[in-house]
C-alpha cells in the first residue's frame, strides 16, 4: 500500500512547482524530500518527477498519481473534519481561492457577511488564476475555489468535486466616451479598425476574442496587451482603444471617460463557478449561498437589459 505521507510529498511538489519550495512548505530539507520522493518512485516502479534547474515537472505517471493523491489527502482532511464535528468542535478555518476580478467585485461583501455570521472561523484568501486551483480543492488545501470559464476555453477536470455555476457575466464592448458606434450595438466588423485592448495570446479573454473574430471573418489589431481590466479601462478612459469587459467589472470600475454597450452578433459571457468538495462543511455552504446572492446583485443594475442601443452605459 502506498504511503500517504509520500503521496503528500508528490502533491506538494506539484503544487509548489519545485522540490525546494515543497520542502520549505513541509519543513523538510530538500535532500530529505528528494529521498521521500525516491522511495515513492521505488514503490510505484515509475519515474514521477523530472528534476531540472528551473523546477520539477511531473511525468505522465506523476500526473496520474497526483490526481489520486490529491483525492486521498482530501479524504483524510474530510475524515479529520468529521471527527472534529463529532467531538463538537466546529471548523476553525476556511480557505478560499479566487481570480482577481471576482476577489474585487464579489468577495468583499461575501467575506464581510460571513465574518459577521461566523466570527469563530478564521478566513484566508489566495489569488488563484484559472485554470488552476482544482487540485488544491481536491487535496483539501482550499475549501472553496471561485473560478471562471471564457467562451472557447474548456473547464478543467473536476473528479470528486462539485462545481456550481453562480454567474453568467456578459462581455460588453467598452470604448472611449462619445464613441460613434458603441451606443448603436456594434458588431465586431464595425470595430475591426479599432485598436483593441486584451490579454496576450493564451490568456482566456484573448482566446475568446480571437475565436469571435475568426467566426465573424474579421482581423482585429490587439495593440495593448494586459490581463488587468482596470488597466484596460484606464487606457479607454484616456481615449486609447476598445475592449470586451465582463459586465460585473463595470459596477465597481472607476468613473471616467468610457461608454459600454452590447456586442451585436456574438453572445459572449464569462461564467463564474464555485468549486468545493462533494461533502462541504456548513461554513462552505454558507459562503456559497452568500456568493450566489452577491452574483445576483452584481448584475441587478442591468436587469432591464444589457447596456447598448440608445441606452448605453456611460461613465
Amino acid at each position: 500500500m502506498l504511503d500517504a505521507n509520500r503521496l503528500r510529498v508528490l502533491v506538494e511538489i506539484a503544487h509548489a512547482g519545485s522540490i525546494a519550495a515543497a520542502a520549505q512548505r513541509l519543513s523538510f530539507t530538500p535532500p530529505a524530500l528528494s529521498q521521500q520522493l525516491t522511495k515513492l518512485e521505488r514503490e510505484t516502479g515509475c519515474t514521477l518527477v523530472e528534476r531540472g534547474r528551473t523546477g520539477a515537472t511531473l511525468t505522465d505517471a506523476g500526473r496520474l498519481l497526483l490526481e489520486h493523491g490529491e483525492r486521498v489527502l482530501g479524504e483524510l482532511r474530510d475524515a479529520e473534519a468529521a471527527m472534529r464535528a463529532h467531538a463538537g468542535r466546529p471548523p476553525e478555518r476556511l480557505s478560499l481561492g479566487s481570480f482577481a476580478s471576482a476577489a474585487k467585485t464579489l468577495l468583499p461583501g461575501v467575506l464581510a457577511a460571513f465574518g459577521d455570521e461566523h466570527p469563530q472561523v478564521r478566513l484566508s484568501l489566495s489569488d488563484v488564476e484559472p485554470p488552476g486551483g482544482h487540485g488544491l480543492v481536491a487535496s483539501g488545501e482550499l475549501d472553496l475555489l471561485v473560478t471562471h470559464r471564457y467562451p472557447g476555453v474548456p473547464l478543467p477536470r473536476a473528479a470528486g468535486l462539485h462545481r456550481e455555476r453562480v454567474l453568467v457575466d456578459p462581455l460588453v464592448v467598452v470604448a472611449p466616451a462619445g464613441h460613434p458606434v458603441v451606443g448603436r450595438g456594434p458588431t465586431l466588423a464595425d470595430l475591426a479598425h479599432e485598436e483593441w485592448i486584451c490579454g496576450p495570446p493564451g490568456i482566456h479573454d484573448r482566446t475568446t476574442l480571437d475565436a469571435a473574430a475568426e467566426k465573424a471573418g474579421v482581423r482585429l489589431d490587439v495593440t495593448y496587451e494586459t490581463h488587468d481590466y482596470e488597466v484596460a479601462l484606464a487606457l479607454i478612459g484616456a481615449g486609447r482603444g476598445v475592449a470586451l469587459v465582463p459586465l460585473s467589472v463595470l459596477g465597481t470600475a472607476c468613473r471616467g471617460g468610457w461608454v459600454a454597450g452590447a456586442l451585436r452578433g456574438a453572445d459572449l459571457a464569462r461564467e463564474v463557478y464555485a468549486v468545493h468538495r462533494r461533502r462541504p462543511s456548513e461554513p462552505v455552504r454558507s459562503v456559497v449561498a452568500l456568493l450566489r446572492r452577491a452574483a445576483a446583485r452584481a448584475l441587478a443594475p442591468y436587469s432591464g437589459g444589457l447596456p447598448g442601443g440608445t441606452g448605453a452605459l456611460q461613465r
